[in-house]
């Protein structure tokens, strides 16, 4: 039987994740940081590398880059400089595959969260820059059947639910009755995909991600048009 093509995570992976979850400090870490980089750091890149063609076919923009550091892959590491929760590492696999235009995480991109608890696949544009947010908004009143018709597919909608924050009261320039007001509140233009965990170490995973990635072209083209990158 020839091997499959698509990657998967393992139930190690799992494990080490939740292990490190009631261990997270230095000590803990270092004593299993081969286990990490075996269970967790080489299996995720590989799965980033299978996302490479993928990509390249329905999304070619968007970029699978499998790096220790600097890639696809979040860092493991948490920046605690300014958080009250000081524990040293990510309890999770966070993996986005930007835009080949993106500067940072604030940019168009496809998003996959593994964690002991959860797993779900993410999709859009979260926490844009002031430019970025205007843009988005000029668009949806601009051309408001476009952006119904992205928010209302089908396809999209089987897949995903809007998720993200919004403001309390309508942004400055736009009326409270604006007929698309509760869009034009958001701060976040995203979409969620709950999955089981136990998925994640299912063969078809990856084929999964790939499935939910493409039923989000409606949305991923509306925002990419908006902040003016090709899909």
């Amino acid at each position: 039987m020839a091997p499959s093509r698509y990657a998967t995570f393992k139930p190690e992976s799992i494990a080490f994740l939740s292990e490190l979850k009631a261990n997270n400090n230095r000590e803990w870490f270092n004593e299993n940081k081969a286990r990490y980089e075996t269970d967790v750091l080489d299996v995720a890149l590989n799965f980033i590398q299978s996302m490479h063609d993928p990509l390249l076919e329905f999304a070619p923009h968007f970029t699978a880059i499998p790096r220790r550091m600097g890639g696809s892959l979040m860092r493991v590491y948490r920046d605690t400089r300014f958080a009250k929760d000081k524990t040293p590492y990510k309890t999770n696999v966070g993996i986005q595959f930007r835009h080949e235009m993106a500067k940072d995480v604030h940019s168009p991109g496809f998003y996959l969260h593994l964690d002991p608890d959860e797993v779900f696949v993410g999709v859009g544009l979260w926490r844009p820059d002031a430019d970025a947010l205007a843009a988005i908004r000029a668009r949806i009143v601009g051309r408001s059947p476009e952006w119904l018709r992205a928010r209302d597919d089908s396809t999209f909608r089987r897949h995903f639910r809007l998720a993200g924050e919004s403001l309390q009261r309508p942004p400055r320039g736009f009326g409270k009755d604006h007929p698309l007001i509760e869009d034009l509140k958001r701060k976040d233009f995203i979409a969620v995909r709950n999955l089981d965990v136990h998925e994640a170490t299912a063969p078809r995973f990856q084929q999964k991600v790939e499935t939910s990635f493409k039923a989000a072209a409606p949305l991923m083209k509306f925002l990419c048009r908006s902040v003016g990158v090709p899909y």
